[in-house]
């Protein structure tokens, strides 16, 4: 498959070449995020300060924005990342976290979707409440992860259970995705890349380990230890 040989070039490249990734993600997840782009060949950069988010944005090569724990400070922050990653034409990852809970959040999501060609990373609920919004390309977690996007679709299997037991993950994964991007031919190969390291990693730290304490750290060391070959043989994708 074209498109997966594409997803591991881009993981490779990432490995390699490294990227900047500046995370306005919630306060829960920043440690995680961090270490998982580390981990990847990444670096992150994590401010959430509205007097320095822009400049932080405008020294990376793109942007996650995750509404996790939103509040009025988080959210001036967001704008002026935004402003500051279409002057770069950067690509941006937005997680609307819990925005099937907050008319709000769910509608500031909608004003970031108008704004900005992003990778939209929502869960079934979440993407069921924006709606039909417009985007470089959407990747819907669940059971199985779907990529849709003009002229398409991808399904990626790959994961395991214990995956959805430890804090952070599906935030960490839309940070690795926007790292991807700066990588990959287009949005999706790069969302596909993603969800198959993490899918694949997350499949071999759990037969690994004991349960979700022991999961984390060898979750971590799988993501560093994978090769492309075992991406390939491992990936699950339609």
């Amino acid at each position: 498959m074209r498109q997966l040989n594409e997803a591991i070039e881009a993981a490779a490249a990432l490995r390699k070449h490294g990227a900047r990734v500046h995370c306005i993600t919630n306060a829960v997840a920043q440690e995680w995020t961090a270490n998982v782009l580390l981990a990847c060949g990444a670096v992150p950069s994590m401010t959430v300060s509205p007097r320095e988010a822009a400049d932080f944005t405008s020294a990376s090569d793109a942007l996650l924005i995750n509404l996790g724990t939103l509040d009025e400070s988080r959210e001036t922050a967001i704008r002026n990342s935004l402003e500051a990653a279409a002057g770069r034409k950067l690509p941006v990852v937005l997680d609307p976290v819990k925005c099937e809970m907050s008319p709000h959040r769910a509608a500031f999501a909608r004003l970031i979707c108008d704004r900005l060609p992003v990778i939209l990373k929502a869960n079934m609920a979440e993407s069921k409440v924006l709606g039909p919004v417009a985007t470089a390309c959407r990747v819907t977690t669940g059971q199985a992860d779907r990529i849709e996007f003009h002229g398409g679709t991808f399904e990626v299997g790959n994961g395991d259970p214990v995956m959805d037991r430890v804090v952070a993950m599906g935030c960490a994964l839309g940070a690795l995705i926007a790292a991807l991007c700066v990588h990959a031919p287009s949005p999706q190969i790069g969302a596909l890349a993603g969800l198959v390291w993490f899918g694949v990693a997350g499949e071999a730290a759990a037969r690994s380990s004991g349960g979700p304490g022991s999961f984390r750290p060898a979750f971590i060391d799988r993501l560093t230890s994978l090769n492309e070959d075992q991406l390939r043989k491992e990936a699950r994708v339609q």
